[in-house]
């Protein structure tokens, strides 16, 4: 069994670690404004295309350096792509348990939405060794999961159009965050379905990454109970430039972008 003060970290790989419209679905969903989904698609061309990069993080668990995280975008063959996130405890409780998780979703884009196909998920550390592999069969509309898992979450999951990993919901908020705008998305990971709501800050304010500012809106999950996450994403950065994971009304694991860069 997972140490319960690695809890949160598991928690950040599931939101990195959603209802969406159907068919053409993952178009920014309704906003604070309370327009329509039609007066809302009409910004789609307004999106930037997906492009590869890779990011450093700093990682800090209540506050105190934990480690490292790198999260990185790679173009596969068209229409396909890959997103990876793995997170290395290396300074104190996280650096004693040795945490090392690495995730990843395949997934390809057809008309600006990002559809899984495979997602997997490695846990090493001292007290735990898990993995799990998943398939999105969209011919089906039906994903499943094997490994590591209790048995119902290696039962079958309907799949709806619009869905997404964890991995993926990160990637659709750089992509449909605007000041004052309700995000809403399908989580379907590891056996699991979730819905998730965020809400958008309606103004912007300064981070700080090294010696560079960047003007951010803050994105707040909304129905996360006990578990918030909170995402500062900037105009032009395809990565989010700090993840905040909270737990109890308390800072939990935060991870605070170092670098970035395109790549081929």
């Amino acid at each position: 069994m997972m140490p319960a003060v690695m809890r949160p970290f598991a928690a950040l790989v599931v939101f990195l670690l959603c209802a969406l419209p159907p068919a053409g679905a993952q178009r920014p969903p309704v906003s604070a404004g309370e327009a329509s989904a039609g007066e809302e698609s009409a910004s789609q061309d307004t999106v930037a295309a997906l492009e590869p990069f890779v990011a450093r993080y700093e990682a800090r668990y209540h506050g105190n350096p934990a480690g490292d995280a790198t999260l990185q975008v790679v173009r596969l063959s068209p229409p396909q792509w890959r997103v990876d996130l793995g997170i290395e405890g290396r300074r104190g409780m996280a650096g004693v348990l040795g945490l090392n998780v690495q995730q990843s979703t395949v997934f390809d884009v057809i008309d600006n939405a990002y559809r899984p196909l495979s997602q997997s998920t490695v846990r090493k550390g001292l007290f735990l060794g898990r993995k799990t592999v998943g398939t999105y069969d969209w011919s089906k509309a039906s994903a499943h999961w094997q490994g590591d898992l209790k048995k119902r979450h290696r039962q079958p999951v309907a799949l709806l159009p619009g869905d997404m990993s964890g991995l993926l919901i990160n990637l659709a908020i750089i992509r449909d965050a605007r000041p004052g705008a309700v995000l809403r998305y399908r989580f379907v990971e590891g056996g699991r379905v979730r819905d998730h709501s965020y809400q958008v800050a309606a103004e912007p304010e300064t981070a700080q990454v090294g010696e560079l500012s960047y003007s951010t809106l803050r994105v707040a999950r909304t129905n996360g109970g006990n578990d918030d996450t909170v995402v500062w994403v900037a105009q032009g950065v395809p990565t989010p430039v700090r993840i905040l994971q909270r737990e109890n009304g308390e800072d939990a694991v935060d991870l605070r972008l170092i670098e970035y860069q395109g790549t081929p």
